[in-house]
Parts: C-alpha cells; structure tokens; sequence
C-alpha cells in the first residue's frame, strides 16, 4: 500500500500545482511561483512560533500571507521601483527566504523545522504520517491536505473560470469591461501559496516548483486549446510522477528528486514533438508555395 500512497500523493501534488501552473505560463510569471515556494517560509516558521504546533491550518494561513505579501513586493518593486521584473523577483525571494532560513536556524528547536524537509521534502515517508478520526485510521494525512487543496482549486477554477481567463489572455479587455485584474491577480497567487505549504510536507520546495512549471510548459507546447492543456499537464504530471517513482525504486534514489527529472524528459519529449510539428508545418506551407507559383 506504501507504493500506492506514494504515488497517489504525487499524483495530487502535479495535479493541484501544474493547473495553477498553467496559468503562471500563460501570464508569464512562472518565475513568480518559484519566488512564492521559497519566500512562505518565513510564513511557516512564524505560524510554528504562534501556534506552537505542526497543525496544517496556520501553517497554510501564514504562508498565504507571506505568498501575497510576496506577489505585492514584487508588483511594488516593479511598477513603483522602476526594476525590472526579473530582479524585483530575485530581490523579494532571497530576502524573504533569507529572513526564514535565519528564523528557522534560530528557533529550530523550539519549532521543530527541519530545512531538509522544507526543501527537498520526504514523499516516502508520507505515509507513515495518518490522519486518525475517533480512532480510526484515514490513512495518510498528505492525501487529505494535499486532496482538499485540489478541491479547492478546482473549485477556484471552476467558479472564477471567465475571469481567471480573461485577465490571462486579455487584461486590459478585462478591466474595460470592469473585471478586476488587480483582485484576481492576488486570487490566484494566495492559490499558488496554499498550494505550496500543502505540498512542503510531502515533497518540499523544491519539486513544487517542478511540479508548477515543468508539466504546464510541456502542455503549453503541445496544444493551442486553453482546456486541453490543462487536461494535458494533469496528464504528463501524473505520468512523471508514476514513472520517477519506478525510477527511484530501479535506482534506489531520491523519489522526488527522479520525480522531477521525468518532468524534465517529459518536457524534453514534448519539445521534441513541438519542433517536428513545426518543420512538418513548415514543410507543408513550402510545398504549397510552390505548387501556387507552379
């Protein structure tokens, strides 16, 4: 049951992250969700401090804050700094995650934190850790809090679907028409930050990050359909994580470090396909130029 838990944690875990992903692709700010899962840290240690507990709701309130605190830094800094956007993410991101590093190192003891875990995480040891109701046994936690932020995602998504893609493709069509840019903009990364602290437990910083970019890219390059992408990096998350699971146990190595390099392949895969369909596209208006001045 270990591999079926193992694997169904990741499986949740590309799902949840690479449909916010998607839109972090299309709105160019994929860089913004790597700054985002290193800069909630400070959210969790500080939510550890307060609450004096591992318990996962201020671990999730906190992060959000500093997820949105995160996201407006960055907009500040750009818009009012005069920075360009690549450094406004640099200069936010190490200092926030500095500033956790520092207070993690100095009440590590008193938080029970360990660094290790926050970035690389432990997915194989997920299930170990149960949810237990009365006295009896749920099975693993991260399937429920990994889970139910996939149900609110999708939720999210599901409500929030004209605006989330109007203020995507056509901002300034979406604030003619008075949707608020501004409003789902910080909608969307406070998801993007509940999201992260659901997955730190299971496989850290690190491979959120992978899982956020690395399956939407793939998808992006492989349909021109909005709806079909996001089916398409469910799909290529959900088989990275089946075969870098299959990976580690042949290689007897880090499960979310083989985990994320099948999100490399996979992405790897799809440029591939994507250039073939271009010289394929290429050859074919070749042709017919020719054939029209024969």
């Amino acid at each position: 049951m270990n591999d079926f838990w193992i694997i169904l944690i990741g499986v949740l875990v590309a799902a949840t992250c690479g449909l916010l992903g998607s839109y972090l692709i299309l709105r160019r700010m994929a860089m913004v969700g790597d700054a985002i899962a290193h800069a909630v840290l400070p959210g969790i240690v500080i939510a550890f401090m307060i609450s004096e507990s591992r318990d996962s709701i201020p671990m999730l309130l906190g992060a959000a804050a500093v997820g949105l605190l995160t996201t407006f830094l960055i907009e500040t800094l750009h818009r009012r700094g005069m920075l360009q956007i690549d450094a406004s993410i640099g200069l936010t991101y190490t200092s926030l995650f500095a500033l956790g590093v520092i207070l993690a190192s100095a009440f590590a003891g008193d938080v029970d934190l360990d660094l290790d875990c926050i970035l690389y995480g432990e997915i194989a040891l997920a299930p170990l850790y149960t949810l237990d109701i009365g006295g009896v046994d749920m099975g693993p936690r991260a399937v429920w809090i990994v889970g139910g932020a996939l149900i609110l995602v999708l939720s999210f998504i599901f409500l929030g679907y004209k605006e989330l893609y109007i203020t995507t493709f056509d901002p300034a069509y979406a604030a003619i028409i008075g949707v608020s840019v501004s409003l789902w903009h910080y909608l969307l990364m406070g998801a993007v930050s509940l999201t992260t602290v659901a997955a730190f437990e299971s496989v850290g910083a690190i491979l959120v990050v992978a899982f956020l970019i690395a399956p939407p890219a793939a998808a992006y390059l492989l349909t021109d359909n909005f709806k079909h992408m996001l089916l398409l990096t469910v799909l290529l998350g959900s088989l990275a994580v089946v075969g870098g699971y299959y990976l580690a146990a042949w290689l007897d190595a880090s499960i979310a470090g083989a985990m994320a390099l099948c999100m490399g392949l996979v992405f790897c895969a799809a440029f591939g396909l994507y250039r073939r369909r271009l010289h394929i596209a290429s050859k074919s208006l070749t042709d017919q130029q020719l054939a029209a001045r024969g």
